[in-house]
């Protein structure tokens, strides 16, 4: 107990050392110079137990959060340049695909031209082969009746000179007759 009462009397002192004659304080009782010994203590305190609480549980999470962070973003990273080389590589493959393609139709299209071509050929050779066989018909009709014109128009020719012998009074003679317009016919 007798320690109790020098604590209290020191205390007492100590309060009365801030405190006017009324019992008011004589300003803010932190800056009271008989007080600061003791609140440095309780700071130092705190501040190490502040340390210690987050030297030991806070910095530790936070460090495996942000690790953890790291790890995912470094993951994400390397997934997006797979997919992007995935994406270069399919891109080529189209790109490969398409000039393929291009190729194939442009190939196609020539085969095709060419094939058109040579039914084209062959019809038009085939119309000249008619052609040529209509004209030579034609042209063996065509000797024909001239030359079944000249007999006819020696015939008429004969006949219109014997009758215009006959009609003139004489007696019209066949071989001099025909004698007569073949050497006339002949030029």
């Amino acid at each position: 107990m007798a320690t109790e009462t020098h604590g209290a009397e020191h205390a007492a002192q100590s309060v009365s050392a801030c405190v006017d004659s009324h019992g008011s304080a004589l300003g803010m009782p932190q800056l009271c110079s008989e007080w600061i010994p003791n609140q440095v203590i309780w700071l130092v305190i705190t501040l190490v137990v502040i340390f210690f609480v987050l030297s030991r549980i806070a910095l530790p999470r936070i460090a495996s959060v942000l690790a953890e962070r790291q790890g995912t973003i470094t993951n994400d990273i390397a997934a997006a340049e797979e997919l992007k080389r995935k994406a270069l590589e399919a891109e080529a493959a189209y790109d490969k695909a398409l000039a393929d393609a291009k190729a194939e139709a442009q190939a196609i299209s020539q085969k095709t031209r060419d094939e058109i071509k040579a039914e084209l050929d062959a019809a038009l050779a085939k119309a000249d082969e008619q052609i040529a066989a209509k004209a030579a018909e034609s042209e063996a009709a065509i000797n024909e009746i001239r030359a079944s014109a000249v007999d006819a128009v020696e015939e008429v020719a004969k006949d219109t000179a014997a009758a215009i012998v006959t009609a003139l009074g004489g007696k019209a003679d066949a071989k001099a007759i025909a004698s007569a317009v073949a050497s006339r016919v002949k030029g």
